[in-house]
């Protein structure tokens, strides 16, 4: 029986991969990877030379069978997204489900994660909170997904892009402008900065700068959180 990895890897900062993550990837005879570019200028850094493998979310079915046929062949596979942990808002699951369906281990090898960095310094006071990633770009399928999720009990983790979090903002307010949130941008990176308080108050901070620049994750507090 042979195993697939799937590897946490650093959202920005280098210094977060973690030991067991290394000694994955030179144990791997093959590294398939969201985005082969990306990924090759991690192993460079850290000395290894390994084959890759794109499979990323528009070729993830296709690429799984070429990965199964490899590890059929018994050979160890690591997976590796451009950034933090596969399947979390990144191609993966795919791949893991069709390898453990044809008989082989898939072990997860924890590492960064947005949504766990993001909620470990929010301050938030819930007990529940759904992970949901990128909300369409769709205008009206955009607010009817924050309305459902603002009217829920439970805090909601989403991520944007520098080019729409003015608007996820301007949205948010219009349906609850004193809601708490948290907005972390560039986190691990040279520019980190979170900022903290009403929608309407991050949202007027955020405005007020030239432009925005990196990713940013956004903690949105439950309906009923103080």
């Amino acid at each position: 029986m042979a195993v697939l990895y799937i590897i946490g890897t650093p959202i920005g900062n280098l210094g977060d991969i973690s030991l067991r993550a290394v000694e994955s990837f030179k144990a791997a005879n093959l590294v398939a990877c969201e985005d082969t570019r990306h990924t090759l200028k991690l192993l460079s850094h850290l000395g290894i030379r390994t084959r890759l493998l794109s499979c990323r979310a528009q070729n993830e079915e296709t690429a799984a069978t070429k990965l199964i046929a490899a590890l059929d062949a018994g050979q160890t596979v690591a997976y590796a997204s451009d950034a933090g942990t596969p399947a979390l808002s990144d191609p993966g699951a795919v791949l893991a489900r069709k390898a453990a369906a044809a008989g082989h281990q898939v072990i997860p090898i924890p590492g960064p994660s947005a949504f766990a960095a993001l909620v470990s310094v929010a301050g938030g006071r819930d007990k529940t909170i759904v992970f949901e990633g990128f909300l369409s770009p769709k205008a009206g399928r955009r607010r009817s997904r924050l309305r459902e999720l603002m009217a829920l009990d439970a805090a909601f983790v989403l991520y944007e892009s520098p080019f729409r979090i003015l608007k996820l903002l301007e949205d948010l307010a219009e349906i609850d402008r004193e809601r708490y949130i948290c907005v972390g941008r560039e986190m691990t990176k040279l520019h980190e900065e979170y900022l903290r308080g009403s929608v309407a108050g991050i949202k007027l901070v955020l405005a007020g700068k030239d432009r925005q620049l990196g990713e940013f994750s956004v903690y949105v507090s439950g309906k009923k959180t103080e």
